[in-house]
Formats: structure tokens, C-alpha cells, sequence
């Protein structure tokens, strides 16, 4: 019993600190001008600058929580009374906010956490003039489980899976049972057993008949993502018990709607939810939305829409930001407010599944643990890969080691070759590009450093014309001396540089991507190869929209750009070709049917007159991308899962690189993944063979 009791204080303490660490990073972002907060710093106690991701993600979470705290208050404006109560309300400052905002005329605030928590905040508030003057204090702590008390705000140290303490401290710290009442629980009730979480949701629509519950909470445990947001609360002993009963927004809304037993349910009449995608695209104003955007360089798209896609909270709102963030859901009783907001769209149909399989003898491999690099077939069954962001002697850092992987008697094998770069020339890149020119020359076009630094430019790989058998021993780094006219085309990162010919001469078209001054591109350079010169080539047709983390690929002496993010952050569904005339180039929109779902973050490969879309980010958590084939002749578009049945570790498809090898219909995938958010930076760790053949065939 003595175990059982120290493992639940435990526990406690390990939950309370997830609130602290919430809270630091809450004032970072306000500190950044994410949001508008100036009580924040009073309350987080310590400070600490978190990266872009964090203030990006705790924005659109405050963004989301604030909008329905606030429509709750403006439909309920009439009423002569009403009340607020966060559960797990840590140190937040929605309190203050609203009563200086001047938004809780007949409103009063209730807050709940763990005793110790309570009393902190208690004594925060009482030994800081700017809090205890705006909040006032009418003596009542030290009554029972209030540990401050002021005319319209109570502060309440209860264990809120202790329910009956719960229901016992609120009605006598005055909670009315009568009048409207908004339920706020921001990433709580999940740290609680799912039969007691249940419980205070089935007593907050029993008891109080005309309330709102507002709940913020992570969903989708069996992505990739989710995986690593499930391992990192794992390891501080804080498991999400909801996810696994409550793992998707529709098993969320029978959480609230569904039947307890046969002759009763939790009481709920009403319940929306929304991703933290969906609700920064729909309910945040364009110009704030491009202000946001603007405040910090920012360079990790793939996990914002990941995050806010794996989170959401609860007054029918939200579901990461866009698969970093969450849900939100309104729920409501019988005489409750019902918001209406737009709906996401269904689930993706999938037409069959590509088996997954880990390349023997590349298992602990150094080097190939890396995303945002480029891997390029540079010979039959030789492939180098370059730059990136991974794992070099069991350090985290951008790569400067090339690998090689040769395949040898059906099998791939690795290997480290050196680099002549006496002077860094290299530059240790990311998001950067290789076009393979000859059997002895390949081009670097682009990439970055850190993203508020300027493009990287252009440099020469050489390498012997003749290797051994597994790959060159050496490759050379030179760097491109460009005419003014062509550096442009460099200085920029997330792009697209695609082989192609016009008149029988060869060219490199570069296109899209960022640079440190746009956040979009949506020009294009016509590269003379060897030379480089910068040749302007007439284009007609409809433009396409700017764009990067886009996919190009060569097809008939043409160029096949599918997807890619645009200037609102928003995935792209497009795919156009660049075909050749006469006199120039022009624009031609390929359709596709059913449309192909916006995506960006993949790579892409053509056989045979199908274009193929490998992983990439989309906005359906209801699934990942796989692999998608599109029949450049008749448009069909074919949506396959990819079967990860036999790896050992969530297989993350984007900022990765992959080569196809058409004779094997063997597709190659090496490298993916990122950073998670807070929660760590996952890289796969192996080289992985996905078997094309069935779906080429069939398709």
C-alpha cells in the first residue's frame, strides 16, 4: 500500500509538471508577440525561449481555446449570470485576460488543480500587485479546499479524479448548478484513468443542464507522429490514457454521445470537433494568420500540420497545427450553444496496400539516420546521398558525411566516402538538390544552413568514372562559378531542379521553393547545361501557384510538378506539366479523378506514363500518405496504404528521399522524419524497400 501511495504522488507531481512546462512555453510565445498576454510572465515563474515550432503550436492552442471561451461569453452576454470552470487550470491566465479585457461583468471564474499547484498559484497571485489589485480579495482562502478566493474568481486545490471531493468543493466555493456553464479542460482528462475522466464528463451533464464542455486533447496515437508523442510522455511517467479508447475525433464525440448502458448515455446532446488545422485555416483571419507567419523564420511545415492535426480541443471547434497540434470539440446539454464551424473532410480511400520491408545488411548503418537531404542514383545500383539533418557519432546535427549505397548480389550495402572540401565549401546543407549530370559530374542546386540564412548556391560533385564495387572512394567538391544572371536560382532551398531538353539541347529548370526573404517562391530558371548560363525560354499558359516541398520529375522532354505547399501554408492538390512547343514551353494542368489530395513534403518518380507520389503530409489523419500512382494518359488516381506491418518503428514519410529503380519496380526510401514538436526528433532509422510491382501491374 505504501508503494501504491508513493507511486501516485508520483505520478502527480509528474503530471503538475507537464502544466509548468505548458506555462513556460506559453510565455515564450507571448514574448515573441505570438499572442497577447502580459500576465503570462507573472505566472510561469521561471523564463526560457523556446523554438518556432513551440510558440507556433501553443498559438494556434490559444488561438482555439480563446475563440470559444470567448463566443461562449458573447452568446451568453444577456444573461444576468454565468460561470467558467478550467479543470487542470495550472498556471493559466484566462482568468486575468478576460477581466481585463473587461469580458466577466457576470461572469465568475472557477479554476481546479492539485492542492500544492493551487496554493503556488495562490501565492503568486497574492504577492503581486498587477495580479491581486485586478482580481481583488475577499478573504474567503483558507476555506476548505479554496485557496484564493476574490467576487468573480475562486482557486480550488482538489484532485479532480477524487469526484465526489470535486463535487463538494464547488458547491462551496458557490458553484451555480442552474446557470450557463463552459467546462474547460485543456489536456487533462486525458492524464486520468479513462473510467474516472468518463465519470466527471457524465456529472458535468447530469448536474448542470445548461453548460458547454470545451475539452483540448491529443488523438490519432497510431500515426508515426503519435507514436513519438506517445513514447515521450511514456518516458515521463505520464501516460495519455485516452488515446487508445479515444483515439480518433469520431470515437471523441461517442465519448461525450454514446450509450453508457442500454437505458442511459453521458447526457450530452451536442458534440463538433475540429483539428487545430482546420481551425487556424478557417477561424483565423487571413492578415493574422500572414503576421504569425512572419514573426520568426520558420522552416519545419511538415510537423506544424502534423501537430495541429493530432490535437484539438472541445466547445465544437478544434482537432497541431496541422498535424502537430489537436482537436477541439464542442459539447453541449440540453439548452447549451451550438457553434457551427466547417467540417474536414472524409477519410481517403485506399486501393490496395504496398508491402514495407527493412534492407538487409543496412540495419545500424551510421549516417543514413537523416531528413532533408537528397539521394541521387549516380550509376546502375549506386546511389550517394548528401546534406540533411540526422544522426553523425551519436550526435544530432546537420550531415557532412556523403553515403554511398551499393546493391551487390540483390543486396544494398553502405558505405562512408571522403569529401575534398579543404575549406567547407560544402556548408553542411539541408533541403538542398542533386541532378546527377554524367558518370563522373553532379550538380548541387540550393539549400540552407539555418532558415534565416540566405540560400547556399551551387557547387560540382565529381567523382571517379570507374569505382570499386562498393561505390567511389572519394568525391570532390568544387563550387560553380555562375554568371549574375543565374544566381538567383540558387539562393534558395525546398525547391524543384529537374532534368529536361528543348531543341535537343539539355537543360536544368529550376523551380519554387523559399529563400530567406520570401517564404514562397513561384519563378523558374532555364539552366544550359554544362556551362550553366541562365537562357530565357518563352512559357505560356496558366501560371501555377507559388509553391515548395513540392515533387518534379522529367516526362517527354517536359517537367511534372504534382503538389507542394503554398503561399497561404497550405497543401496543394495541383499537377501541371511543362510541355514543349515549338517556339518555348507552356503550362498545361494535368486533371485528375477522384482529385488528388493535397499533399507536399513527398518526392516523386514517372515509369511507363504514371507519375508516382510517395508519402508527404496531408491534412487526413484518418490516414497517412503512402503511395499514390496517377495514369498521366486518363487521369485515374489511385490512393495505396503502405503495409508497416513488419518494422519495428513508425515509418515517417516526409523530408525523406527516395530512388527508383524501374527494372525491380523496386522503390527505395531513404531517410525521413523531424523534429516532433517538444516531444523529440525521430529519424528512421533504416533504408526502407517498398515492392511496386502489383500495383504497376494492376494499375
Amino acid at each position: 500500500m505504501l508503494v501504491g501511495s508513493s507511486s501516485a504522488v508520483s505520478l502527480s507531481r509528474q503530471v503538475q509538471g507537464t502544466g509548468g512546462s505548458s506555462a513556460i512555453s506559453k510565455c515564450s510565445a507571448a514574448a515573441r508577440g505570438y499572442i497577447q498576454d502580459r500576465f503570462l510572465r507573472l505566472l510561469a515563474g521561471r523564463r526560457r525561449r523556446r523554438a518556432p515550432l513551440i510558440h507556433r503550436g501553443y498559438y494556434i492552442r490559444a488561438r482555439a481555446v480563446d475563440h470559444c471561451v470567448q463566443d461562449f461569453l458573447l452568446k451568453t452576454q444577456r444573461l444576468s449570470r454565468t460561470q467558467i470552470l478550467s479543470l487542470g487550470a495550472g498556471f493559466d491566465s484566462l482568468y486575468f485576460r478576460l477581466k481585463d479585457m473587461g469580458l466577466l461583468h457576470h461572469t465568475v471564474v472557477y479554476e481546479v488543480d492539485f492542492p500544492n499547484v493551487a496554493c503556488q498559484k495562490a501565492t503568486l497571485i497574492k504577492g503581486m500587485k498587477e495580479l491581486s489589485e485586478l482580481v481583488g480579495d475577499t478573504g474567503g482562502e483558507g476555506k476548505g479546499a479554496i485557496t484564493f478566493s476574490g467576487e468573480d474568481y475562486k482557486l480550488l486545490g482538489v484532485d479532480l479524479s477524487d469526484l465526489s471531493e470535486l463535487e463538494r468543493a464547488l458547491e462551496e466555493a458557490g458553484l451555480n448548478n442552474e446557470i450557463p456553464t463552459l467546462f474547460i479542460a485543456e489536456v487533462v482528462l486525458t492524464y486520468m484513468e479513462n473510467t474516472r475522466s468518463d465519470a466527471l464528463i457524465q456529472w458535468a451533464a447530469e448536474h448542470f443542464p445548461r453548460a458547454c464542455f470545451l475539452m483540448y486533447e491529443q488523438v490519432h496515437p497510431e500515426d508515426p507522429f503519435g507514436h513519438v508523442m506517445q513514447q515521450h510522455f511514456r518516458q515521463l511517467n505520464t501516460a495519455l490514457h485516452s488515446l487508445a479508447q479515444y483515439a480518433d475525433c469520431e470515437a471523441q464525440q461517442r465519448r461525450f454521445l454514446g450509450k453508457v448502458s442500454t437505458s442511459s448515455s453521458r447526457g450530452w446532446t451536442e458534440c463538433s470537433v475540429m483539428d487545430m488545422n482546420e481551425f487556424f485555416t478557417c477561424c483565423i483571419p487571413e492578415d493574422e494568420q500572414q503576421r504569425m507567419q512572419t514573426l520568426e523564420p520558420f522552416d519545419e511545415y511538415e510537423v506544424i500540420l502534423l501537430f495541429s492535426e493530432d490535437r484539438g480541443p472541445g466547445l465544437d471547434i478544434i482537432r497541431h497545427l496541422w498535424e502537430v497540434l489537436g482537436d477541439i470539440e464542442v459539447l453541449e446539454g440540453a439548452d447549451g450553444m451550438l457553434l457551427s464551424v466547417p467540417r474536414h473532410a472524409g477519410p481517403v480511400g485506399m486501393a490496395g496496400s504496398v508491402p514495407a520491408a527493412v534492407c538487409a545488411r543496412l540495419s545500424g548503418i551510421p549516417g543514413l539516420r537523416r531528413y532533408g537531404h537528397h539521394s541521387v542514383l549516380i550509376k546502375p545500383n549506386v546511389i550517394l546521398t548528401t546534406g540533411g539533418f540526422g544522426e553523425e557519432r551519436g550526435q544530432h546535427c546537420r550531415m557532412r558525411n556523403f553515403h554511398v549505397l551499393s546493391k551487390r548480389a540483390g543486396y544494398w550495402e553502405a558505405v562512408s566516402v571522403t569529401q575534398n572540401i579543404p575549406d567547407k565549401r560544402w556548408g553542411e546543407r539541408l533541403y538542398h538538390t542533386v541532378s546527377c549530370l554524367s558518370d563522373t559530374l553532379a550538380l548541387v542546386v540550393g539549400g540552407r544552413t539555418s532558415p534565416s540564412s540566405a540560400g547556399l548556391g551551387m557547387l560540382w560533385l565529381k567523382f571517379p568514372k570507374t569505382c570499386n564495387a562498393s561505390g567511389p572512394d572519394d568525391v570532390a567538391v568544387e563550387l560553380v562559378s555562375l554568371q549574375p544572371a543565374a544566381e538567383a536560382a540558387a539562393l534558395r532551398w525546398r525547391h524543384s531542379t529537374t532534368e529536361m531538353t528543348f531543341k535537343g539541347e539539355q537543360y536544368l529548370f529550376v523551380y519554387g521553393g523559399r529563400s530567406a526573404l520570401e517564404p514562397v517562391l513561384g519563378d523558374w530558371y532555364f539552366l544550359h547545361t554544362p556551362e550553366l548560363s541562365c537562357t530565357a525560354i518563352a512559357v505560356e499558359g496558366p501560371v501555377p501557384e507559388s509553391r515548395h516541398s513540392h515533387s518534379a520529375c522529367s516526362w517527354e522532354g517536359g517537367v511534372l510538378i504534382a503538389g507542394g505547399l503554398g503561399a497561404a501554408e497550405l497543401p496543394l492538390g495541383s499537377v501541371f506539366l511543362l510541355r514543349e512547343l515549338k517556339h518555348g514551353f507552356q503550362w498545361q494542368t494535368i486533371e485528375t479523378h477522384p482529385p488528388l489530395v493535397p499533399r507536399y513534403s513527398h518526392t516523386a518518380h514517372v515509369h511507363e506514363g504514371k507519375l508516382l507520389l510517395v508519402g508527404g503530409v496531408w491534412f487526413h489523419a484518418s490516414s497517412v500518405p503512402g503511395i499514390t500512382v496517377i495514369d498521366l494518359m486518363t487521369g485515374l488516381c489511385l490512393d495505396y496504404v503502405i503495409d508497416v506491418e513488419h518494422l519495428e518503428w513508425p515509418l515517417m514519410l516526409h523530408n525523406h528521399s527516395s530512388v527508383f529503380l524501374p527494372n525491380e519496380k523496386e522503390l527505395l526510401v531513404i531517410g525521413g522524419g523531424g523534429n516532433c514538436f517538444s516531444f523529440g526528433t525521430h529519424l528512421n532509422p533504416e533504408p526502407v524497400s517498398l515492392s511496386l510491382s502489383s500495383i504497376l501491374i494492376s494499375h
